[in-house]
């Protein structure tokens, strides 16, 4: 399994060093440099892991923190200059997994790391088969959850909208036409104007998926005949 790592961390040095230290242990890892922005970025991406650094510009690592857990249960590792004993009884109770004071060796977080991905990929694979994931270029489908990301930036999907873009992404390379599409998605005869509801909807799905809707990179439009996905 890989491994995508979120460092929150206003001092670009240790960011630095916290990174490269992950990814010579193969594991992805982003940089958010405030507080606002590393809450907005852990709640939109695909992370198993947060370092959260306490003390951070625009919003502090403790109300990150407890944002973050409310919405997430992925393991998150505080890391702080503060030695006080109340913070890290503060963290740990808002629902941080570990805490680490500087200055620290980067081996021994990087081996922290190792230890709660790992905790957490026993503990999610205990509880539940994986979830079927279809991903091309970009382009993330959980089949089993039903969410959608693009870079590691999550969309939201109506039913049918899913639906079309899943089954397109499963079959690529090959044209449909918007009745074939219609009678397979609504699972009923296409009648009158019904294939203008494909169009339609092809055309929510590029807003959210493709970078430039009118040059789709994804989902392409075979004149006269209907669409195709290509990979």
């Amino acid at each position: 399994m890989s491994y995508k790592v979120l460092i929150v961390e206003d001092e670009p040095s240790i960011a630095e060093l916290e990174k490269d230290y992950l990814e010579l242990s193969q594991i992805d890892a982003d940089i958010a440099a405030d507080g606002t922005t590393g809450l907005a970025n852990a709640l939109a991406g695909d992370y198993q892991l947060i370092i959260l650094d306490l003390m951070l510009p625009g919003m502090d690592g403790f109300d990150v923190l407890k944002e973050i857990r409310e919405k997430k249960n992925i393991p998150i590792l505080l890391v702080s200059a503060k030695k006080e004993e109340v913070d890290k009884i503060q963290g740990l109770g808002l629902g941080a997994d570990d805490y680490i004071t500087k200055p620290f060796s980067p081996s021994e977080l990087v081996a922290r790391v190792k230890a709660h991905l790992a905790r957490y990929e026993r503990l999610v694979g205990a509880a539940a088969p994986a979830n079927e994931v279809v991903e091309i270029r970009g382009l993330k489908i959980d089949k089993t959850a039903r969410r959608v990301w693009i870079n590691g930036v999550e969309k939201t999907f109506t039913t049918k909208e899913f639906d079309l873009l899943l089954f397109l992404a499963t079959h690529p390379n090959r044209v449909f036409t918007k009745t074939e599409l219609f009678e397979e998605i609504w699972d009923m005869q296409a009648i009158g104007g019904d294939t203008a509801t494909v169009t339609v909807h092809i055309k929510k799905i590029r807003e959210k998926i493709e970078y430039d809707s009118s040059k789709p990179q994804y989902i392409e439009t075979i004149w006269g005949v209907g669409y195709r996905f290509k990979v």
